[in-house]
């Protein structure tokens, strides 16, 4: 067996816990996607091109809240803006990778896949590019089927599913199974806890925008921090 292959099928084992919150996940968006009124070409269609829970699960909420159309827009680029500081970790070590490879792998960043592969990084220092790019992709490999399955079975199932189920108890288990290991530092703690204050703090604002106050406040104390932290080393 070569060495790229073991890693991508290292990758793909190592993602397969994650069907315990991504089948309950997806389908719970199915689910509320179904229920709000759109057709399953419009959700599939939905989960094809976003391909970002949770982006996905806020840009829904809006749409059902008839927000503007600059309002669902912003606040899905703040969700999403962790992929940014995703992909500059990832770039030292698959930056060197083709290309159309990067563009794939770009569309492929979810939390799963990012969180394995740079733990399995960090672990093997010694990989090389092409074992790297492998294990990134097996990484992805069962987490992509599983959400758009889940979410078809979700919208087709609508409300046949029983209220006592609790599907969305996936949502907050699967951000605080992906998020708490990444806090490793203070800054990072202090941009996690501000951006839930003041979020919490601001549920008053119409259509949702106390996240993207939030989240920008978090993030500047946290980067604030850093800086300040770095200065005070040199």
């Amino acid at each position: 067996m070569s060495a790229a292959r073991e890693s991508y099928l290292r990758g793909v084992r190592a993602a397969l816990p994650f069907a315990v919150v991504i089948v309950p996940f997806a389908m719970l968006f199915g689910l509320l996607a179904s229920e709000a009124g759109l057709q399953l070409y419009e959700i599939v269609a939905f989960s094809v091109s976003v391909f970002a829970g949770a982006s996905q699960f806020a840009a829904l909420h809006l749409l059902q809240d008839q927000a503007p159309l600059l309002v669902i827009l912003a606040t899905s680029l703040a969700v999403n803006l962790r992929m940014l500081m995703y992909s500059v970790t990832l770039a030292p070590h698959v930056g060197a990778a083709p290309l159309g490879v990067r563009a794939v792998m770009a569309y492929l960043l979810v939390d799963q896949s990012f969180a394995l592969s740079v733990a399995e990084y960090d672990k093997r220092p010694e990989m090389t590019l092409s074992e790297k790019t492998a294990y990134f992709f097996g990484a992805v490999t069962p987490v992509l089927p599983l959400w758009m399955g889940s979410t078809v079975a979700g919208a087709l199932a609508g409300r046949a599913i029983p209220p006592e189920y609790a599907l969305d108890f996936a949502v907050p288990i699967a951000f605080l199974a992906m998020t708490a290991p990444m806090i490793r530092s203070w800054p990072h703690a202090l941009a996690a806890g501000l951006s839930v204050v003041v979020t919490l703090a601001l549920t008053v604002l119409p259509y949702g925008t106390g996240l993207l106050v939030g989240s920008t406040i978090g993030m500047a104390a946290g980067a604030a921090l850093e800086y300040w932290r770095e200065r005070s080393a040199a």
